[in-house]
């Protein structure tokens, strides 16, 4: 699908996803920076390993920096060996902005977020949306991304838009209320197809509901896909790697792949690598895809297929339930 013909030399200011896989050339890389809320009801975490559940637990109220100051210097560590990756390929790098101090006192006891850019807002194709997150922790990530969507999105050549406010629950506990939510990590880009992820944890129906009117009369096609309510996003259960080839959890997907997949050659992940997020690599083109080393014997299999492995250990990233492509946000790729 051709929304705008793409000139010759165009500009490095463009914004333009056409595909998950399309070659990958300017990309936004987020900060390490988080802190918990005071209280954090098990429902929301129930997506994370034991583990994890139980390193965020000794952090609730306070920030991952003031708590883990030696895992925090690795964390950022794995976010800047993301990034040489990316500028060895020739990709250019544009970082979150740190939170301010206000942005952070403005979290109150919901705590604040700035480590998974791919959430708070997304690209398809010359449209970026601004989307909303379940979490309340997480709602001012956008912040982040601010002056990025101020430069790139009001100064180049493409919609933006914002959903709606998420209602105000009126229940009780871990009800997170109607929303709507739709979060990035749910949204995969395939052409004029975009696929939304449903587990129950993050989007939901009133979410993809508004995200097909808006894409529908600019030729889209915006289709659900059922997630395992023990996935968090879509990402988590499907990636793209290049046309005709994907790694895909089936355990993490009731009524399978989309169709339009059935003819794709497929690397599959069992449910604990899905969980470990096996399927949350990220394509810098056709031709390279980057991974943890963890899974070595998955990219082995990607390898095969005559595609080149780039391999960056993310193990305390994958620890907050995200990984590569969690961390990045594509703003330019064709």
């Amino acid at each position: 699908m051709d929304l705008i013909d793409t000139p010759t030399g165009a500009s490095p200011g463009r914004v333009m996803v056409r595909s998950e896989f399309a070659p990958l050339r300017m990309v936004v890389v987020a900060r390490s920076q988080v802190r918990l809320p005071e209280e954090l009801p098990p429902a929301e975490v129930a997506f994370l390993t034991p583990e994890a559940r139980a390193m965020l637990g000794g952090m609730l109220g306070r920030d991952h920096a003031d708590v883990h100051p030696e895992r925090q210097r690795r964390w950022e560590s794995e976010r800047e060996q993301l990034c040489a990756v990316f500028e060895r390929h020739g990709v250019e790098v544009v970082r979150t902005q740190p939170l301010t101090d206000a942005e952070r006192a403005a979290g109150g006891p919901d705590g604040y977020a700035n480590f998974f850019v791919r959430d708070p807002w997304f690209v398809v194709g010359d449209v970026v949306v601004e989307g909303t997150l379940r979490l309340p922790y997480r709602r001012r990530e956008v912040l982040a991304s601010r002056d990025i969507l101020a430069e790139r999105a009001l100064g180049g050549r493409c919609t933006y838009v914002a959903l709606p406010q998420p209602a105000v629950p009126d229940g009780a506990g871990d009800d997170a209320g109607a929303g709507p939510f739709l979060e990035g990590g749910d949204v995969l880009v395939y052409g004029d197809r975009v696929f939304v992820g449903n587990s129950g944890l993050a989007s939901n129906d009133l979410g993809m509901r508004w995200l097909r009117h808006l894409l529908s009369p600019r030729g889209y096609t915006v289709e659900p896909v059922r997630l395992a309510p023990n996935f968090l996003h879509l990402d988590c259960a499907l990636g793209l790697i290049r046309e005709g080839l994907l790694v895909t959890c089936p355990d993490a997907l009731p009524d399978g792949l989309p169709a339009v997949f059935d003819d794709w050659d497929r690397i599959e992940v069992t449910e604990q690598e899905g969980i470990d997020l096996a399927t949350n690599g990220l394509p810098i083109g056709p031709d390279v895809y980057i991974m943890d080393p963890v899974f070595a014997a998955v990219g082995d299999r990607v390898a095969a297929h005559g595609v080149t492995v780039e391999y960056v250990d993310f193990a305390i990233t994958r620890s907050f339930g995200g990984s590569f492509r969690c961390t990045t946000q594509s703003l330019w790729r064709e």
